[in-house]
């Protein structure tokens, strides 16, 4: 077995399997084009021209965008006659979902705390209005 088999056998093969997933599906949604055809499929189909109006780039900029976005799961593509048609999938965002969900608490906790803070100095500033009114 030559060195670079050895290692592969070392590897935790899952960590490698499941990691590119998620960073396909952040990193079509990282370009601010992108985001803005997805934020305007959010509608319903379209087609490339409509898009193309939304999203003030031309269309070879928004066809490329839009294969990215294929190419990653995001959209899916039905020919209409002369005319392709645009759709979001709903499983790509189900699954970015179940990933955030896993750090939810962190940033809820934080939240929480926030608000508490938030609340007792809104509460010191009243009572200290109300000590100077009287």
């Amino acid at each position: 077995m030559g060195a670079i088999e050895q290692h592969l056998d070392e590897l935790d093969i899952h960590s490698y399997v499941y990691a590119p997933m998620q960073l396909d599906a952040f990193q079509a949604l990282a370009d601010p084009t992108r985001r803005h055809l997805v934020e305007a499929l959010r509608g319903g189909e379209k087609q490339v021209g409509d898009l193309v109006a939304q999203a003030g780039i031309q269309q070879s900029g928004v066809s490329r965008h839009l294969r990215i976005l294929h190419d990653a799961g995001f959209v899916t593509v039905r020919p209409d006659g002369q005319r392709r048609l645009y759709a979001l999938r709903p499983e790509p965002f189900r699954e970015l979902e179940a990933w955030l969900d896993q750090y939810r608490d962190l940033w809820e906790a934080r939240l929480d705390r926030f608000g508490t803070a938030l609340a007792k100095r809104q509460q010191a500033r009243r009572a200290a209005k109300e000590r100077e009114s009287k």
